[in-house]
């Protein structure tokens, strides 16, 4: 969605009296779908996947996983508090994790390929979960239906599977592949980024995630201004640029013993 049309919905739902919201980094976003809904539609989304994908059952794995999330999610509840959390490991070779509201967190085991240790996987749940903090699959819903009709529309986002996991950004098993945009994208790399350091992982393995990513890309990554994702070189140097700020972090959170041992 363009600048202009965002600022026309603002100014529209501004109108007839629907509030909007402010992320985390102090973006205006177009937000509202209630927390209550989309926690609803991020447990059908992950019930759905759940179906869709099989699940792998190895302890090990299953483990590691549950360790570097937990690890995550703890830090997380001041600006996301969510009761409890359900962390599922699925059998699929795409190098791919996500968060939905709710508390519902999904890897894949093909990230394994690009995220080969535990703070690099940290790097990751911690981005998926900086989407959620940030509220962006409401925003994504909330655009959605400002478009097709306001809240009446509702029923057919959450009856409509495909959309419905696509908008929360797990679609590509049904063929919707609706991506966060670029600014969406950074502001989830940099909320991730602090909250992996306050998890006590080491934040410069952000850089080496994404050097991964991008060798495992092969150069076949299209240029950023193709893409609704930042390029890697781009998303690497916004990392960089942050990394002064998340290594004190960090550091401090070892020194204050919150630092876990997660092992494959």
């Amino acid at each position: 969605m363009s600048k202009i049309s965002v600022r026309f919905l603002l100014g529209l739902l501004a109108g007839l009296g629907l509030s909007c919201a402010t992320s985390p980094l102090g973006r205006q976003q177009l937000v509202f779908v209630p927390d209550s809904e989309m926690n609803a539609m991020g447990a059908q989304a992950f019930t759905q996947m759940k179906t869709a994908v099989p699940i792998d059952s190895n302890s090990t794995t299953n483990n590691y996983v549950h360790c570097v999330a937990m690890a995550i999610v703890k830090v997380s509840q001041s600006q996301l508090p969510v009761p409890s959390w359900e962390v599922v490991v699925f059998e699929d070779k795409t190098a791919n994790a996500f968060a939905l509201p709710g508390g519902k967190i999904g890897v894949h085991t093909g990230i394994f390929k690009v995220a080969k240790n535990a703070d690099q996987l940290a790097v990751v749940i911690a981005h998926e979960v900086g989407h959620v903090i940030a509220r962006h699959g409401a925003e994504r819903v909330s655009e959605t239906l400002a478009v097709q009709g306001g809240l009446n529309a509702l029923g057919m986002v959450t009856k409509d599977q495909g959309l419905l996991l696509g908008l929360l950004g797990v679609g590509a098993q049904y063929g919707i592949l609706l991506p966060h945009s670029r600014t969406q994208e950074t502001e989830a790399d940099l909320i991730g980024l602090d909250l992996m350091a306050r998890a006590g992982f080491d934040p410069r393995a952000s850089i080496q995630l994404w050097q991964n990513m991008e060798k495992e890309a092969g150069g076949q990554s299209p240029p950023e201004f193709l893409s609704t994702h930042p390029s890697s070189p781009n998303r690497i140097e916004t990392l960089q640029a942050h990394l002064s700020q998340a290594i004190p972090l960090s550091n401090q959170a070892r020194a204050e013993g919150r630092h876990s041992s997660c092992h494959a």
